[in-house]
């Protein structure tokens, strides 16, 4: 299993579990990330972190450390 921070740009995945708690855990859900959303990395920072993902019609910003934690399948 892979997690969303190693998805190269322009790869696209699909969300298998992410292993967040507190406020990050429900940040993500306010974003829409569970079991099942689709992925696409975008593109990143000229240094690589944050990298933009398209997550359901929207453009976010996430860094690494923060998608490092969500556990993807590449598709």
């Amino acid at each position: 299993m892979t997690t969303l921070d190693t998805v190269p740009t322009g790869g696209v995945c699909k969300v298998s579990a992410h292993r967040s708690d507190g406020i990050l855990h429900r940040r993500f859900l306010d974003l829409g990330i569970i079991c099942g959303t689709e992925i696409r990395t975008l593109f990143q920072s000229p240094h690589g972190d944050p990298k933009a993902y398209l997550i359901r019609g929207a453009v976010i910003a996430l860094r690494n450390a923060d998608a490092s934690k969500i556990a993807v399948e590449i598709i």
